[in-house]
């Protein structure tokens, strides 16, 4: 059973992997075998994650990427194809949060939500397409892991954000129906009250501690945990699944953790 999840072989993109969950999930495929693609608009970190993932015995490479320009998620794609010589996996992770609470709802300017379209779900669709044409080119199969984010599957004042990652969330689906005849899997990874780097003084571990209480594990997640996921979903392991969600949230959205940014607009009587 164990061998089901060996990536030995394989080769994966990684989109958004200088840093946090990306960084987390390239260096667990890394761990189970894959040659890496680390992918992202910063080079330094991109860097730096190839060489951690090296210096473990691992073989990673560093293509820097806008995600937001299909040109350069082609490129991307042709670069790890002639360096590895294939594709088996594309893992696009790349995203950016929304500027929460700068600006009322009918006063949200064209051009900030279309950064979050582009560069939380246009990205995705970017990936899928060229690497599943890849895919079908050579005729081997290949698995898609999308990222979404728990936000997209409940209301928010910060609305741009869960709604380009819904978006994924759906786009994935349409992947998984429209690839399966090629063998392509498609599933999508969806974090919430995930941890995306070790605190950085205990000032910012005991806000964790608090945010935690409310999450029905009691705990926030840490970034590392979505590693194992991935290798699953990228595995022969999940041979049998495809079109898929899979929260990873310590039971926030299944238990009580309600909406935030919402009061009583009555006062108490007595």
């Amino acid at each position: 059973m164990l061998e089901t999840l060996q990536l030995d072989g394989k080769t994966a993109i990684v989109t958004g992997a200088g840093r946090g969950l990306g960084k987390a999930m390239a260096k667990s495929l890394a761990q189970a075998g894959a040659e890496v693609v680390c992918s992202a608009r910063t080079q330094e970190q991109i860097d730096a994650t190839v060489a951690e993932i090296n210096a473990d015995g691992g073989s990673a490479i560093a293509i820097r990427t806008d995600v937001t320009d299909s040109s350069q998620v082609n490129a991307l794609v042709a670069g790890s194809v002639e360096h590895y010589g294939k594709l088996d996996i594309m893992l696009a992770n790349a995203g950016i949060g929304d500027p929460v609470g700068q600006y009322e709802f009918w006063d949200y300017p064209d051009d900030v939500f279309e950064l979050q379209l582009a560069v939380n779900l246009k990205s995705a669709f970017y990936s899928g397409r060229a690497a599943s044409k890849h895919m079908v080119e050579r005729g081997e199969g290949g698995v898609i892991i999308n990222v979404a984010s728990g936000t997209a599957l409940r209301g928010n004042k910060g609305f741009a954000y869960p709604t380009a990652k819904g978006g994924v969330i759906s786009l994935t689906k349409s992947e998984a129906l429209i690839l399966w005849p090629h063998n392509i899997r498609a599933n999508v990874i969806i974090p919430g009250f995930v941890s995306q780097a070790p605190a950085q003084d205990e000032e910012e571990a005991n806000l964790r501690r608090n945010r935690g209480k409310f999450v029905p594990v009691g705990r926030l997640g840490e970034w590392w945990e979505l590693g194992p996921l991935a290798v699953y979903l990228a595995s022969e392991a999940s041979r049998y699944v495809t079109g898929e969600s899979f929260a990873i949230d310590g039971g926030g959205l299944a238990g009580g953790v309600g909406p935030t940014g919402y009061r009583p607009i009555h006062e108490l009587e007595g």
